[in-house]
């Protein structure tokens, strides 16, 4: 079968798009840069040079094919351009949406995110929960703007969203990821104890096929394996790693202080800090999921959370970044 991918020399797209290879499909992926189209062969797709804002690449991207997975985002807390988030965010789904009208695309499966589920302090979200009705972060206002958009305007297009947790794994080490990476450099000196999901990168883009195959058409699929606090999972990633994890978790209101001065310094020189308000806000508030509708309904299994730390740490290390 003929398909199309945004975001394919992603994390999250780079698994998805080597997952649709092996299972035999032809895949076109669009190449903002020529170093993505390089990594979009290197995995076996046939990179289409563009992006997500411009027409005419995006019809020439989804032109022909059965099935469009629509990847491509971004993905920052503390930005000190939320504009561009928006633009690539909200406006590029648009332009795949209606690229994929226009071309009678079969079906186009959306990567949306966890955040859009918009839960309560300490409530676990299903796709049926009630958005609380603000947002945490200008990542989660433009996700949930995406997924309403194409909700609401798709006007007859086929369209079922995958939303996935954190997701963990080879490849990743930043968002979550960098806690992971930092702890076992054993440079994490302090922390938050919050709840949060992930879910296996290996999973997350098994998701996104069966949501192509089994997804019921104007439905949302929250792809999740495993509720930890940090503390069970940096005790899990010492046991991995054979050492002890010290770190000093610091209550809400320490983090938000030491927070507002880089994000005061850094935007005095219009660049993102490593941490602020905005970020301390998504990691004291936790996020809790429960993703057993895509087991129950797609037919997902969930990669065990050991497992997924000790494919993670074996990354590190041949990475070379744990050294």
């Amino acid at each position: 079968m003929k398909v199309a991918l945004t975001g394919g020399s992603g994390v999250v797209g780079a698994a998805v798009l080597r997952q649709l290879v092996e299972a035999g499909h032809e895949v076109k992926a669009l190449a903002r840069l020529p170093k993505s189209g390089a990594r979009v062969a290197e995995l076996g797709g046939f990179p289409v040079p563009g992006d997500v804002l411009s027409p005419e690449p995006v019809r020439e991207l989804v032109d022909d094919c059965e099935v469009v997975f629509h990847v491509a985002g971004i993905n920052e807390m503390c930005t000190a351009d939320p504009d561009r988030m928006w633009r690539v965010n909200v406006e590029g789904t648009r332009v795949v949406m209606n690229a994929c009208r226009d071309a009678r695309v079969k079906r186009l499966v959306h990567t949306s995110s966890a955040v859009t589920m918009g839960e309560s302090e300490d409530e676990i979200a299903t796709e049926k929960t009630t958005h609380r009705g603000y947002f945490l972060s200008k990542y989660e206002e433009t996700k949930t703007a995406a997924e309403r958009l194409l909700f609401e305007d798709s006007r007859g297009l086929d369209v079922v969203a995958v939303n996935p947790s954190s997701v963990q794994g080879p490849g990743r080490a930043t968002g979550t990821g960098r806690l992971f990476l930092e702890a076992a450099r054993g440079k994490l000196r302090f922390a938050y104890n919050s709840r949060f999901s992930l879910v296996d990168i290996e999973d997350c883009a098994r998701g996104h096929l069966l949501a192509a195959d089994e997804g019921r058409s104007g439905e949302r699929y929250l792809l999740s394996g495993t509720i930890l606090s940090v503390g069970e999972a940096l005790e899990l990633l010492g046991e991995v790693l054979g050492q002890e994890i010290g770190v000093r978790y610091l209550n809400r209101n320490v983090i938000l202080g030491l927070a507002s001065i880089p994000e005061f310094l850094f935007g005095l020189l219009n660049k993102q800090p490593p941490i602020c308000r905005e970020s301390v806000r998504v990691m004291t508030h936790g996020h809790n999921y429960d993703g057993r509708r895509a087991e129950r309904d797609l037919g997902l299994d969930y990669t065990p959370v050991r497992e997924t730390v000790i494919r993670t740490v074996d990354w590190f290390r041949s990475e070379g970044l744990l050294e």
